[in-house]
This record gives C-alpha cells, structure tokens and sequence, in this order.
C-alpha cells in the first residue's frame, strides 16, 4: 500500500504535468489527503452514496463529485447525498501532517448525479435521463448528468460500451442539455485478468478489477466523441 501510494502520487504529478485532468472513485476517507490535490473530477460509488461520511468527505472536496444511484438502481440516495454535501460539516479526519484532526468543510456545490443502471437494468436511455432531471428539478440541483457507461448500464459485458456510449451521443447530439459526460471502463488491454502471485504472471496492461475497454477502442471512442461535437457546433 504504502509504495501504491508513492506509484500513484507519481503518475498524477506525471499527468497533471502534461495538463491532463484525472478522475477517481473515493473509497475511504484516508486516501484523500494524499492524492487528492491532483484530482479534477471524482466520484462516490453506487455502494458508498449513502455513507455520511463519504458525503462529509465529499462535502470538503475541491473538485466536483458524482454520486453514483444505487446498485438497486434508486436514485434518491445520491440526490439525497448531493444534498447533504453542498452544506457545510465537521468530522474526524486527518491533517496534513498525518494525525488526527477536526475538519470543517464549506460544503460542496458541484455535486452532480451519475447514472450507472441497477438490478433491473440501464437506465441511460432518454426516459430515464428525462426523469433523473424532473427529480433533480425538484431538489433544486441543476448541476449536470454524468452516465457511466459500463456496470448494470452495459449489463456488465464492457464490450457493450460503445452501444451505450452512442446512444447518449446521440442524446447530446438530439438537443439534451442535461448530460455533461460519460464515463467508460478503460485500460491498456480489454478484458480482466485475477490478482496473481507472483506479480510476474500477470499480464501488463490488463485489469486486476472490472473488465474493461483496450486503449484501441478508447481512442476510436474519444475521436468519435470530438468529431461530432465539433460538428454539433
């Protein structure tokens, strides 16, 4: 863990070098104070949306964060989540130099609601769209839309990516103000592969979590993606 930090830290003093926003899941209150100066977007999973204290964490952040529905597929828990993290708290945290501290946090305003599907399927299609805005209309939140592409949105097979990835296009492209972005599940290598020991057996580049997209089929995504939004203009 510790040289996971110091691998991590690296890449994104890398990547933020070259001027490229990074995104990340949040998974515990810890990781944060170490990483999180060089994250631009980050969001709270679908298993962690209704945590109070990943929304206190949330709520001190300085970048955006998503809040994904829930595995059943209720959106409420983020809605209720985005709520709760544009106000102000104070919690248990760390400090910079490592011990434990009181943090007081201004509330965040940009948090927005990721659409991932549930237990009874995707719910990227418009109606859906059309109904996450009428539920954030009412909580008065008029931040974006963010659909994750991958998870219970592509029936967990990340080869249907770009089946969902073209159908909210083309949303976009229909004239939708709503959706601000998408998310896919992405590496060097398509597909998954267990956590092996010794590391030497595993195959670079490839996914030890969720099966994802290969760098080839990314790329052809982002081109396609700036191609007809530029047209779109």
């Amino acid at each position: 863990i510790e040289e996971g930090f110091r691998q991590a830290r690296g890449i994104l003093l890398e990547l933020a070098a070259l001027g490229l926003p990074t995104a990340t899941e949040i998974l515990d209150p810890i990781v944060p104070q170490y990483l999180a100066d060089m994250i631009s977007w980050a969001s709270i999973g679908a298993r962690t949306a209704a945590s109070q204290v990943h929304r206190q964490m949330a709520s001190g952040f300085s970048m955006p964060i998503g809040f994904k529905n829930s595995v059943g597929g209720d959106l409420g828990i983020a809605i209720e989540g985005i709520k709760a993290a544009r106000n102000p708290h104070a919690f248990l945290g760390i400090t910079h130099d490592g011990r434990t501290g009181i943090a007081t946090t201004r509330g965040n305003q940009y948090g927005h609601l990721v659409l991932r599907g549930g237990v009874y399927g995707p719910n990227y299609q418009s109606e859906y769209v059309a109904y996450a805005e009428v539920l954030l209309k009412k909580s008065n939140i008029q931040n974006g839309i963010v659909v994750d592409c991958s998870h219970a949105n592509c029936h967990k097979d990340f080869r249907r990516q770009p089946v969902v990835f073209g159908e909210v296009l083309q949303q976009v492209l229909e004239g939708n103000q709503s959706i601000c972005g998408m998310m896919i599940e992405s590496f060097l290598e398509e597909g998954c592969q267990p956590l092996k020991q010794p590391k030497t057996d595993l195959r670079y580049g490839v996914s030890i979590t969720d099966p994802c997209l290969g760098w080839n089929d990314t790329a052809e995504l982002i081109r396609r993606l700036a191609k007809e939004m530029k047209s779109r203009h």
